[in-house]
């Protein structure tokens, strides 16, 4: 029986490792897709609100008691899914991603990649079947206008290849962004146009960002999700790592990145490194300091996590400029 136990758990760990084996990054043929799907250039970037996000001041929450509606038990952040007075329900994610995932998604709207509204309440109380006072959490509206309808994957989509992705890779890197897997990307139906478009490629779940990438052993042999590929939140973990090692004539620009989506980061251009730090560059330090305050950061915070991207940027312009 132990023979049998043992060869069933090498059978998983085969089948699960060869699901995370190394592919190609490929096009995905699909005509009806177009890159202002992933990206649309933002119109007024200097002025855009990076408190208040992309859902602005009319979709903010305007309380801090919500109606209990059910526990979350998927991913690894804790959470619930809540409802406020007025019939909005809300997907609340706790933990030290509900501060990482606001800032992150703050910045890639900033610069023109398509995101929910997302919010971050310090203090807020449940009432219902589980009530009482709860930790700080990220929320997030569910709105009937957008519905999400599939996912999709960084190995295989549309838009392989343009400038526009090249530069949202290079962007998580630069937010330390290390779990890409493809349930947390996520594809938006619109109901009603915005800005000319109907659906949206959306890198959704951006929490495990802002600390550093690491390489457990174990992902020599076999690429495994589970084993996890670095830290969250981890303000001295993300001050310590780099950006940019250095740069083959032939292959690009080699990022200091460990972790099991190489295949995918080594698809990135010097091009397409200095078009988003430019993107990034035209940000005021008032902008950076409303996304680290919308996400509950003190000011020292947001000033060393501001201070240690800003020299992402500055040696992204600099491969360009050279």
């Amino acid at each position: 029986m132990r023979s049998a136990a043992a060869a069933l758990c090498v059978v998983s760990v085969i089948g699960y490792a060869s699901a995370c084996a190394p592919k190609d990054v490929r096009v995905l043929s699909d005509p009806h897709a177009r890159v202002d799907q992933l990206w649309q250039e933002p119109a007024g970037i200097e002025q855009r609100d990076l408190f208040r996000g992309p859902g602005g001041e009319e979709l903010m929450p305007r309380e801090t008691t919500f109606i209990f509606v059910t526990r979350d038990t998927t991913g690894w952040s804790p959470g619930f899914d809540v409802r406020d007075t007025k019939g909005t329900e809300w997907s609340v994610k706790l933990g030290p991603e509900a501060q990482t995932e606001v800032v992150a998604s703050r910045i890639l709207w900033a610069i023109g990649f398509h995101q929910p509204p997302t919010y971050y309440i310090g203090s807020w109380s449940l009432t219902g079947q589980e009530s009482g006072p709860q930790a700080a959490g990220r929320f997030r509206p569910s709105l009937a206008n957008r519905k999400v309808v599939g996912d999709w994957s960084w190995y295989e989509n549309p838009f392989v290849g343009s400038r526009a992705f090249g530069g949202l890779i290079a962007a998580n890197l630069m937010l330390n962004n290390w779990d890409w897997k493809t349930s947390n990307n996520k594809i938006y139906d619109l109901s009603e146009p915005v800005n000319g478009i109907n659906r949206w490629f959306v890198v959704r779940d951006l929490g495990a960002s802002l600390g550093k990438t690491s390489y457990p052993g174990v992902l020599k042999w076999f690429r495994l999700r589970g084993f996890g590929q670095g830290s969250r939140n981890d303000l001295p973990g993300f001050e310590e790592q780099g950006f940019i090692t250095r740069v083959d004539s032939e292959s690009g620009p080699e990022f200091d990145y460990s972790g099991i989506y190489r295949d995918v980061v080594e698809t990135v251009t010097v091009a397409d490194v200095g078009w988003v730090c430019g993107l990034l560059s035209r940000l005021t330090d008032d902008q950076w300091r409303d996304a680290f305050r919308a996400g509950g950061y003190n000011a020292e915070q947001a000033d060393r996590y501001v201070r240690k991207i800003k020299s992402k940027i500055a040696q992204g312009l600099a491969l360009t400029a050279g």
